[in-house]
Formats: structure tokens, sequence, C-alpha cells
């Protein structure tokens, strides 16, 4: 597959990313990417919140935005898939240019600002899913001209509750004007306390995780304060991070586009505060690692800095779908060679 990605990226990269990003999603529409042989194997499985992963490696939030195609990417050796990011009312986004790749840096900057169908239409896709789909999340956020994002939140919470394995609260791209203040503590733990209870209210046999994603332009003080409420609210997890608005040390000429940057640059920033999350979290909650994946090594440096699963997304820009099953198969290599028996064992493993 990873061939096949090699002969098409050329024909892609005629297209902007974002014709491109629309041809790929036709494409899985249509039923024309073929499925992949996913290395299962138990070494990489795992349990979390009741959920049984089959391997770490999900596909980030942004790709699936209306939750179309989740069923053919789950076929490409992803693990999960996060669908969204989905606000209540359908809007365009900010002005096209809005994505633009960095190839000289392994990267991409985005600058979308949450462009979605709604609710209303995302709903109805997930409402065909079935559970031997796979394991299936929702990433949910505010409404650009909300006078109220926080209930923009609860909105999404109550209207998804039951058609998504896990949900996760994104108040940290950097595209959504005011949205990354509600990362600070007062804001937050209004918006955690009301999501909590709109959860707990539910009528569900099972109560979905919530989890929580956070950026990775945090300094110590705001790291420490999101640690503080995420424990006081025993949220189930946090992802770590969103796209960043540092530039360091970048060749492309489009290095100054405003937006989020991905991809290899915000390897070791994200990295880092994950790690640091990880350490002030305890362990005790299981945290998601984001940010310049495209390899197995790297995968397992998040793993081993405090990371449960791992998520990517511009990596297959320049890698194509096949890059998860390639992922896993490096994975399993890894954890062999350090005489382990299955992931778990690896997480968080650089702090003992």
């Amino acid at each position: 597959m990873m061939n096949l990605y090699g002969l098409a990226k050329p024909f892609l990269f005629m297209f902007s990313p974002e014709q491109a990003h629309s041809l790929a999603i036709a494409a899985l529409k249509a039923g024309i990417v073929p499925p992949l042989s996913d290395p299962r194997s138990r070494i990489l499985s795992q349990t979390l919140w009741g959920l049984n992963f089959p391997n770490p490696v999900g596909l980030a939030a942004g790709f699936d935005k209306n939750a179309e195609v989740y069923r053919p990417m789950l076929s490409q050796g992803f693990g999960f898939v996060e669908t969204g990011t989905v606000t209540p009312l359908a809007q365009p986004g900010n002005d096209k240019p809005r994505i633009f790749r960095l190839p000289e840096d392994d990267a991409v900057i985005n600058r979308l600002g949450f462009n979605n169908k709604g609710l209303a239409y995302y709903i109805d896709q997930l409402k065909h899913r079935k559970i031997s789909d796979g394991i299936v999340g929702a990433n949910i956020g505010a409404n650009k001209l909300s006078d109220d994002p926080i209930n923009d939140y609860v909105i999404g919470l109550e209207k998804v509750l039951g058609l998504a394995d896990y949900f996760t609260i994104n108040i940290s791209s950097p595209n959504t004007p005011g949205l990354r203040k509600l990362q600070g503590k007062e804001a937050l733990d209004e918006l955690l306390s009301k999501l909590k209870t709109v959860r707990e209210k539910a009528d569900l046999d099972k109560k979905p995780p919530l989890i929580l994603k956070i950026a990775p332009d945090l300094d110590g003080s705001e790291c420490e304060d999101i640690a503080d409420i995420i424990l006081k609210h025993e949220m189930d997890g946090l992802i770590v991070s969103n796209t960043t608005l540092s530039r360091d040390d970048l060749k492309s000429e489009l290095k100054e586009e405003a937006g989020g940057l991905s991809g290899a640059p915000l390897f070791d920033l994200s990295t880092k505060v994950l790690s640091d999350m990880y350490k002030l979290t305890k362990g005790k909650i299981p945290l998601i690692g984001v940010g310049g994946i495209s390899s197995g090594k790297e995968a397992y440096a998040k793993i081993k800095a405090g990371a449960s699963l791992v998520q990517l997304y511009s990596a297959l820009v320049y890698h194509g779908p096949g890059l998860a099953t390639t992922i896993n198969r490096e994975l399993i290599a890894l954890l062999k060679k350090d005489g382990l028996s299955n992931i778990t064992e690896a997480i968080g493993i650089d702090h003992k």
C-alpha cells in the first residue's frame, strides 16, 4: 500500500492540500482504497476504559471531520479512529487557502477553523455504526461565532452520547479565536464540571470516557493547573497535543503562514509536554501521544514517555494510509527487541 501511495503521491501533490484531501475522502467513500492486512498481535493489544484496542495507533481528529470514512480508515490498520472536530452548527471554516504542505520539513500548517457539516449530519453518519466496525471516537468543539462556547461542548456531548466510544474535548485548536482560553484554570473547571454532569445524567449502560486535548504551547504553571483540574474531575484521559504556533528551525518558505503547525517539527515539543503531563498526573490518567509520528521508533518514544496510545494524521500526507500498518509492525519488533510481552509494559518506562 505504501508503494501504491508512492505512485499516487505525485498526482495528489498536483492538487492543493485541501483538494487532495477531498479526493482521498471520495476514494475512501467509493471503496477504491483496498483494505490492508492487519498485523494483529497480542503484544500490541490492550484494554483501556473497557475498550479493547487491537493496537495503539489511532487516526487523529481532522482527517474524518464528518464521520464519513471511519470504516475504511479502520481497515487501513488503525487501532481506532477519532472523528471530528464537529461543532453544533455547520460552518465553512476560515478563508482558503488554509492548508499548506511544508515538504522540506515533513510538516503541515493549517488554519481550517473547524470546518464541518455540523452535528445533524455527523450524528446521521454515526447512527449506522456497528460495534464490529472498531473503536470510534468523537472530537467535539465550539462554533466560531458562539456566544457561549462552553454550552457548545455541552450540546455536542448531549447529542452524540451513545454513538461514539469516547469523547475528546478539543479546547486547544489555535484556529478558533479565544478557544485556547478554555485551558485556563477557572474556565476549564467550569467546562469539565458541566460535561461530567451531562455524562452522569445520561441513560446509558456504559459511560464513555471523556478525554481532554491540550496544546503544546503551554508553560510549566499552565501544565500544572491543567493537571490539577483533570485530577480533580477524575478525567479519563488526556491527548497531548494539538498543533503548535511555534516556528522553530523550519526550512520552508511557507513557514510564516498563520495556523497550527503539525508533522515532524512538532515531535520534540509534544513529546516533552507529554512526558511532563505524565509526571504531573503521576501516571494515573491514560495519555494519548500526538505530534510528529511517522515511524514505529517515534511511536515507541511517545509510549515510553507515558502514552498508552498514539495518534497521527499529518504523516499520512507524505507516507499514505499504509503508514499505520508499518508502524504497528515496527512496534512489534521494538517491543520484542526489548524483551517485552505487551505494549502496556512500555508505557512510561522512561520514568521508571
